[in-house]
């Protein structure tokens, strides 16, 4: 309940008519500066009170007992509160100073509670959903667009993270993002484990020879771990993979992390392994040539691989099927330049200050058709746009940071709602 009265207070939801504990007329001038950390709830807040402006923070709560409740009043860095926002008072209050504190109750529209409760109490997906269509267009729009650089914002954390354990290496950073998205959701994880536990550097040094990237990827996976099968294919990598393991002093996964389950025979752990190589093999410097690439169709040319040989004829080790090319179809080449290129091509825009390079990776959203999956399809009934992948990753920031979590209050269409 007080996170409600931190958003009235903060859009000045509150009726005009504020008066101190002492009787005296309140004039907000400033609600200050919203805190989300710890301390006092707003910041650097201006108040007239009579003929004197006061300026200092501010500390909201449901009633003046919460005061200390909350141990403010042995707490110093509560001394600096100008004034207790509260929605009853039921005592009086002093700071840690031995001073009294200055409190007021405030109020608001009735239709505000409500709304809030309809909100969070909603049995719907999408509580929201009919008043997303009588949002002016303008307003709608810059939400989007702020929706879309958070997605990409909070994807940078994770890239972050990244830097720091390999002494910021953009390139081995990008090889273990590219790794990761090479799991498409299912085996994300066991990618990207793969990747780490296999120094880009190696696979670098076997740069000519397609073979000893695949026996490499293959063995770091487990899966030639099985007894020989006869099948020429796997003799070779496994015999190439025991010389470099030895050379390499490498660890392998097990291969019981990559899952086939409810995969079609294209989307199997072995094919996605296999086109990997073939990236690496076929595209060396990759990073680099992605950040030099101004051109959405020639950046995809670079992704548009097929696998090895075999793989035209296998959908896995020793069962031959019939020849089928393997290359890397349109739907997941989109999903790797969503999820691996252009948040990696924005963050490092902005980490040299680069705003072309941030404007490019907008540019090529744009550009891209927007994702089909349950979360687009649910909200492209409610009159969002879902023009492009800009679109589609608004969205999916929105679903997932805002309605999964409740944070009605920090969404703009929430707001409508809780004002109408």
């Amino acid at each position: 309940m007080e996170e409600l009265l931190h958003y009235i207070w903060k859009f000045r939801l509150f009726q005009k008519n504020l008066k101190s504990s002492d009787g005296q007329e309140i004039e907000v001038i400033d609600v200050g500066l919203h805190n989300t950390n710890e301390g006092p709830d707003f910041f650097n807040a201006k108040i007239r009170i009579g003929d004197k402006i006061w300026a200092g923070n501010i500390e909201i709560h449901k009633t003046s007992s919460d005061w200390v409740k909350h141990n403010h009043h042995t707490d110093e860095n509560y001394n600096s509160v100008i004034l207790h926002v509260v929605e009853k008072i039921n005592t009086n209050i002093i700071n840690q100073a031995g001073q009294n504190v200055l409190q007021c109750e405030i109020t608001y529209p009735p239709n505000i509670e409500e709304n809030y409760q309809f909100l969070l109490h909603s049995n719907t997906d999408i509580p929201c959903c009919n008043y997303i269509g009588t949002m002016p267009s303008f307003h709608l729009n810059a939400w989007m667009n702020n929706l879309l650089i958070e997605r990409l914002e909070r994807k940078s954390n994770h890239i972050e993270d990244l830097l720091s354990r390999f002494n910021n290496s953009w390139e081995e950073v990008f090889y273990v993002l590219l790794s990761r998205n090479f799991g498409f959701g299912l085996n994300s994880d066991s990618f990207e484990r793969l990747a780490l536990s296999l120094p880009l550097r190696y696979i670098q040094k076997q740069g000519d020879n397609l073979v000893q990237i695949e026996a490499l990827l293959f063995g770091q996976s487990g899966m030639l771990d099985k007894i020989d099968s006869g099948d020429d294919y796997f003799t070779l990598l496994k015999k190439e993979y025991e010389f470099l393991n030895n050379k390499y002093e490498l660890i392998p996964l097990d291969s019981y992390v990559f899952k086939n389950l409810r995969s079609r025979p294209t989307a199997f752990p072995q094919i996605r392994i296999a086109q990997l190589a073939a990236l690496l093999y076929n595209t060396h410097g990759l990073f680099s040539k992605i950040i030099s690439c101004g051109d959405l169709g020639r950046m995809r040319l670079m992704f548009h691989v097929n696998a090895s040989e075999y793989w035209q004829t296998h959908y896995s080790f020793g069962l031959k099927s019939e020849r089928k090319s393997k290359y890397l179809g349109d739907a997941s080449l989109d999903i790797i330049l969503i999820n691996t290129v252009i948040p990696i091509l924005f963050i490092y825009g902005k980490s040299i200050n680069n705003d072309a390079l941030c404007e490019r990776a907008l540019s090529f959203l744009e550009q891209l058709k927007p994702e089909r999956n349950s979360i687009t399809k649910r909200f492209s009934k409610y009159h969002l746009p879902l023009n492009s992948a800009a679109d589609s990753q608004a969205i999916i920031q929105l679903q997932r940071e805002y309605c999964e979590l409740k944070k009605c209050l920090f969404c703009r269409i929430g707001h409508q709602v809780l004002i109408n």
